[in-house]
């Protein structure tokens, strides 16, 4: 039954906007409430009246048997003077009859003849008590015994106290509906009035959509929705400072890409210019090294598109990472760089260390840190590589860098001045930042005042990891 009256509540409030669902429920709970303690109020009244209405006859019956009203009726009823006490009417029940005035209305006869006067009569009850109508008008109705045979039977109008229920069951009613009226309109103002801050989420968010004005929103009181308007500031700063990184990635690839495509373009145009004019002549070696050139730009054109493309990916790391034993990306990273690499010596001493995680990523981070420094180490330099305990060292014998670039090593597309003549885009010790952060790691680097840098890539082991 209680499912049935809430699918009936869902389906009548389920299309209400919320505010009027909250002032609709609360009248419907008012009304509940106001109803039941109505209908305990009219109860109790009328019992009182009834109780009171009793003690009263029962005083009026016993008066009357006392009196003597009893001995001196004549068959078939009472002396006219009885009848006329206190709008009291009495009648005898004697021998399983009733003896009434001749006067009597018959219906009236009918209605106060019952078997419970004739138990009271002959002894089987001390009295009774019951409420009849007759023509229309309530009528209570009592017996007590006067003498042994014979039972006093009393009836008494009820009209009076049946206006004065009808005029309370009114009352109670209005003060119902004005009850209704009351909680309605207070529920309407209420509701209007909490749910004023989620209106305001729901303007700024349309704004968001209609305009992408990422404007946070004010924070007015310290409760629950001041709580959500706060979190929802939150997320619009995170949005905000995300399409920030997405323009600078932008503005920073356009300005990367730049040099590699005008180059090419040059060569392109002076290759086109010489197969179209017999008088620009190119010579082989000239072709060659055009050619070579157009490889070396093209190459680092693709190696920027892929640095852009794995910094562009905001995703965290995918669920179900697999394990794997980080030595051997460590191995096949260095392997892959001694190929690029042949003039550097590569000192490796790697112990395993079981990790989860994506190693193609984990071996593009450690093939950039071993490529950055082959790149910075003297011809027959030497690269020591260490992995112990999860902490990845990388060690180059290169000039090192300088203080004020070592906060920004990480950054994206930022190259020091004497970088800046030599290839590479800038994205690739920010890979290696991104690859460590999406496997709950950190990367460090450091120049000692020896010489050289080492970057330090820690990993947590599996059981880090699951736990």
């Amino acid at each position: 039954m209680i499912d049935g009256v809430h699918r009936a509540l869902q389906r009548i409030t389920g299309r209400m906007s919320l505010g009027l669902r909250v002032a609709v429920l609360t009248s419907l709970a008012v009304a509940l409430t106001l109803s039941f303690v109505s209908a305990v109020i009219f109860v109790m009244v009328r019992a009182e009246f009834e109780s009171s209405l009793d003690e009263s006859m029962l005083r009026r019956a016993d008066a009357a048997v006392d009196a003597g009203v009893a001995e001196t009726a004549q068959d078939p009823g009472l002396p006219a003077y009885v009848q006329e006490i206190a709008d009291v009417r009495f009648f005898l029940v004697q021998g399983g009859g009733l003896l009434a005035p001749a006067n009597s209305d018959p219906a009236t006869v009918r209605a106060l003849k019952s078997f419970r006067e004739i138990e009271v009569s002959i002894g089987q009850a001390p009295q009774s008590m019951r409420t009849v109508r007759i023509g229309g008008v309530p009528y209570r109705v009592i017996a007590v015994r006067a003498q042994p045979g014979t039972a006093l039977v009393v009836a008494q109008s009820m009209e009076s106290i049946d206006h004065a229920l009808a005029r309370l069951r009114l009352i109670l009613l209005l003060s119902v509906v004005a009850g209704v009226a009351m909680a309605g309109v207070a529920g309407w103002a209420v509701a209007n009035n909490g749910l004023r801050p989620v209106r305001r989420l729901t303007a700024a968010t349309e704004r968001v959509a209609r305009t992408s004005d990422l404007t946070p929103i004010q924070v007015t009181g310290r409760d629950e929705l001041a709580r959500l308007t706060t979190s929802f500031n939150a997320m619009l700063q995170a949005l905000d400072a995300s399409q920030a990184r997405q323009r600078q990635l932008v503005a920073d690839a356009g300005h990367e890409l730049r040099t590699p495509l005008t180059s090419l373009r040059t060569n392109i145009e002076l290759i086109g210019q010489a197969a179209d004019s017999s008088e620009r002549h190119l010579t082989v070696e000239q072709r060659h090294e055009i050619m070579d050139d157009v490889r070396a730009q093209l190459e680092e054109l693709t190696t920027l598109v892929g640095d852009l493309v794995e910094l562009a990916r905001e995703e965290p790391l995918r669920h179900g990472p697999e394990p794997l034993d980080f030595a051997h990306v460590v191995n096949q990273a260095v392997h892959r760089v001694r190929l690029r690499a042949p003039s550097i010596v590569f000192d490796v001493g790697v112990a395993p260390w079981e990790v989860f995680g994506e190693p193609q990523l984990l071996e593009r981070a450690v093939t950039n840190l071993l490529d950055n420094a082959a790149k910075w180490s003297p011809e027959n330099g030497t690269v020591a590589v260490r992995l112990a305990d999860g902490a990845l060292t990388v060690a180059d014998e290169g000039p090192g860098i300088a203080a004020q670039d070592l906060p920004h090593v990480f950054d994206r597309f930022y190259r020091a001045s004497e970088a800046r003549t030599l290839p590479g885009s800038g994205l690739g010790l920010s890979i290696v930042k991104r690859a460590a952060e999406r496997h709950g790691g950190t990367v460090e680097v450091a120049s000692p005042p020896s010489g050289g840098t080492v970057f330090t890539l820690r990993l947590p082991d599996s059981t880090s990891e699951e736990t």
